[in-house]
């Protein structure tokens, strides 16, 4: 599905601006532990970054594009809500932020749950 192709490519783009601008302009400003916690958004933005790509080329393989959209849309959330909250957190120092991660991280076990559900 094109679709996911193209999002999961914008999503990588994205992925690689932002470790870079953590490693040059963030490490100067930002806390060691602060700096882990922004490495691990990029790590996981990385992984469902490609998660999505790749769900986009075996979408046609698959029985339920339906599911297959759905398990794309979810990584996206997934990135939205785990990866963004925390760069959120590690820029703003907001530890309530912290608190939207989990949210993310079982939006991206159900997107891959769907994929397991489209490959039935």
């Amino acid at each position: 599905m094109q679709t996911l192709v193209i999002l999961g490519s914008i999503m990588m783009f994205l992925a690689v601006a932002l470790g870079a601008f953590g490693a040059h302009a963030l490490k100067r400003k930002l806390s060691a532990d602060m700096i882990k916690i922004y490495e691990t958004g990029v790590q996981y933005h990385i992984a469902h970054g490609l998660g999505i790509i790749l769900i986009g080329l075996l979408a046609d393989q698959l029985e339920s594009p339906t599911l297959v959209m759905l398990a794309g849309w979810l990584l996206f959330a997934g990135i939205i809500l785990f990866s963004g909250s925390l760069y959120a957190l590690s820029v703003t120092g907001i530890r309530k932020l912290g608190a939207i991660t989990p949210l993310g991280g079982v939006t991206f076990l159900a997107g891959w749950v769907m994929i397991m559900f489209a490959a039935l």
